[in-house]
């Protein structure tokens, strides 16, 4: 059974920084491109980016371009978004999903496996 699960979410001042791990089961992720979503309430899930199979690149949404940060590390099958200057904005429900192959752009409908989110709150 194919798992991703989240976890690091949190309630975190404005201006600080979180690190939210997606760690997957059941199957390698080592050649699929991985990616980070989140919905706030009341509103759609949007995409934060996404990082290719390899790490050589790295796709962000622009409202977070420059705070955020994605990585991955194949040997422990697991992705990682590093988050700097957080702000109540930025509060959400944080998923990770797996692309189907090599995809990493902002549609959801190119991501095949998604966890079941984090919780991430930011106070003002």
């Amino acid at each position: 059974q194919v798992q991703l699960v989240e976890s690091g979410g949190g309630l975190v001042q404005a201006g600080g920084s979180l690190r939210l791990s997606c760690a997957a089961s059941g199957r390698t992720f080592s050649t699929n491109s991985m990616g980070w979503f989140r919905q706030a309430p009341g509103k759609e899930r949007e995409f934060v980016g996404a990082i290719s199979w390899d790490s050589s690149s790295t796709n962000y949404a622009g409202s977070v371009k420059g705070r955020f940060t994605i990585s991955r590390d194949n040997a422990k099958n697991t992705v990682y978004l590093q988050m700097n200057s957080l702000q109540p904005e930025d509060t959400a429900v944080y998923y990770c999903a797996a692309a189907r192959g090599y995809f990493s752009g902002s549609n959801m409908d190119g991501y095949l496996y998604w966890g079941q989110g984090t919780q991430v709150t930011v106070s003002s």
